[in-house]
């Protein structure tokens, strides 16, 4: 599987920004995707995953309630939606993909997309 992360640029305090990832592989329906962040100087976050399926995806406190994931399978695709930046979310974001899914580790996920950066101005 190969990612792409794109979408990422420079947005004010509270603004929005989407994400996408774009995968090839003709089994990229079958694997868990995640988002990650680092900002300078940290070290990677687990920001979200989402299911194979759609189903049940999950997020990091700090983001609950603003971020977004989805995806569409018959394209290939998965997004993050973000809503009501802070500053605090600036950092580059990856997304990742994983037969498994379930870890919030980065060094569990199999597949990795460069990065995008997102900056928030404040």
């Amino acid at each position: 599987v190969q990612l792409q992360a794109s979408g990422g640029g420079l947005v004010q305090t509270g603004g929005s920004l989407r994400l996408s990832c774009a995968a090839s592989g003709r089994t990229f329906s079958s694997y868990a995707v995640g988002w990650f962040r680092q900002a300078p100087g940290k070290e990677r976050e687990f920001v979200g995953t989402i299911h194979w399926s759609g189903r049940s995806p999950r997020y990091i406190n700090s983001v609950k309630g603003r971020f977004t994931i989805s995806r569409d399978n018959a394209e290939n695709a998965v997004y993050l939606q973000m809503n009501s930046l802070q500053p605090e979310d600036t950092a580059v974001y990856y997304c990742a993909a994983d037969l498994s899914g379930v870890s919030y580790r980065a060094q569990d996920w199999r597949y990795w997309g460069q990065g995008t950066q997102v900056t928030v101005s404040s």
